[in-house]
């Protein structure tokens, strides 16, 4: 079994502004191939409510009524932004301190998957008119203009900096229980974004991340078996 830590819940603020997704053109925007949208923003006109991460809300989000989307969608974007940013930095600390190979690759399998994902959320963010989150920003100083999101499974600086400060196999391991614990939150996140969300792109993208941290997390646990 690996170890299990405690960790407090950490909150991530989502601001009253309006925000639009949808799943085909609404209001001047415009769907690509690609899921990406583009066109003038939608007006500011309705709230949209529905849950996100560990007793989180979407209640403070406004979007118009006749919206093909729904709080849920934007408020996912916005705390997935962040918990990904996350997941980065604990990548790229893997390849600057890690020695073995197996934990250096799903490093940078998970760069790859997660970078992408990121800069398409941002993208929906910045064409819907909503702000769009550091993907660096440390949560233990989560700003007051981004609120009613609990996210699951992120570290807090302290966690960060234990990791940072730990070599060889005892960072191998560090780094494993940790991105285990991490992308469990993810699936979470992904999980109620899929019962409560309505743009379907979004709801694509969560499903994408259930399926490969899912499979992620079977290959990190093995590997935890034999570490250290």
């Amino acid at each position: 079994m690996r170890p299990r830590h405690a960790l407090p819940a950490l909150a991530l603020s989502v601001a009253v502004v309006a925000g639009a997704c949808s799943s085909g053109n609404h209001d001047g925007m415009n769907m690509n191939a690609n899921g990406n949208m583009s066109g003038s923003s939608m007006p500011h006109d309705a709230m949209g409510s529905g849950p996100m991460g560990s007793g989180g809300s979407t209640s403070t989000i406004s979007v118009p009524a006749d919206a093909e989307f729904n709080a849920t969608d934007v408020a996912f974007a916005q705390g997935m932004i962040p918990h990904h940013g996350q997941a980065v930095q604990m990548a790229d600390m893997a390849l600057n301190i890690s020695t073995n190979p197996t934990i250096r690759a799903l490093a940078e399998k998970i760069k790859a998957a997660q970078d992408p994902e990121i800069a398409t959320m941002e993208g929906w963010l910045k064409t819907w008119g909503q702000p769009v989150p550091d993907r660096n920003q440390p949560m233990d100083h989560a700003t007051d203009d981004m609120g009613g999101m609990m996210m699951s499974g992120m570290m807090s600086e302290a966690d960060m900096a234990r990791m940072g400060n730990a070599s060889g196999t005892d960072f191998d391991r560090m780094f494993l229980e940790m991105m285990v614990r991490h992308h469990e939150g993810a699936i979470e996140m992904a999980e109620q974004q899929l019962a409560a969300g309505k743009y379907q792109p979004t709801k694509d993208l969560a499903q994408v991340i259930i399926t490969a941290q899912k499979a992620e997390i079977d290959e990190m646990n093995a590997l935890l078996a034999t570490t250290g």
